[in-house]
């Protein structure tokens, strides 16, 4: 079975989702064969390399006033507690670019590595609050998961996997994925939104026997 897991690190909800579909291949374990790839969705492709302020930045593109924000971050944090995921505080919104090349170097390395990559990033992101623009961050992450940092490096320094990436967007844009996270299943079947690790493991048994079928 595989497995394309279409998210931004920059996505709150994208931790939740990967946090539950991790538990649910846990819960599934060697039972049903799973290939899983990371693929790129930006929620900010315009975001400058200076960030923007958190709050003002979910009030103006949502238009919610400062109690809501905190009250939706605050659900955010209870659900990611709840499947082992510690958000942290976050001043900055970060353009995430470069993390989406970074990760889809990685995928041509080792799936395995990706995906600890990726797990990495999300850390940073939304546990501590980092830059994940920054070049230096990026580079400690990969090598932090095993890549090979001075390969990173080199890639954070060209626009290597730039076109790649682009073309990945607009491949999951034209297919009709416009919100992540989207769990994408032998190209075939989606599950949206950061669900429970339940609906995950429900879902691919499921669709596990209709192919065995």
């Amino acid at each position: 079975m595989k497995i394309e897991f279409i998210s931004d690190v920059a996505c709150p909800w994208c931790a939740i989702g990967l946090q539950g579909l991790e538990q649910a291949l846990a819960a599934l374990g060697a039972a049903i064969p799973v290939e899983l790839s990371f693929e790129p969705f930006e929620l900010n492709p315009d975001m400058g390399p200076e960030g923007e302020d958190t709050v003002a930045y979910l009030a103006a593109r949502y238009g919610s006033t400062a109690q809501q924000i905190a009250q939706t971050q605050e659900a955010i944090r209870a659900r990611g507690a709840e499947l082992g995921f510690a958000f942290g505080e976050r001043a900055r919104v970060w353009n995430t670019f470069d993390a989406h090349r970074l990760l889809r170097w990685a995928g041509t390395v080792d799936p395995a590595q990706q995906r600890a990559l990726k797990h990495a990033l999300l850390r940073a992101y939304h546990g501590e609050g980092r830059d994940t623009s920054d070049p230096a961050l990026l580079q400690a992450l990969a090598a932090a998961v095993g890549l090979d940092a001075q390969r990173a490096a080199a890639i954070l320094a060209r626009d290597e996997f730039a076109a790649e990436v682009r073309e990945r967007e607009r491949f999951w844009q034209e297919a009709g994925i416009h919100s992540v996270p989207a769990v994408v299943i032998d190209r075939r079947h989606l599950i949206s939104g950061g669900q429970p690790p339940q609906v995950f493991e429900d879902a691919l048994r499921r669709l596990a026997g209709r192919a065995g079928g």
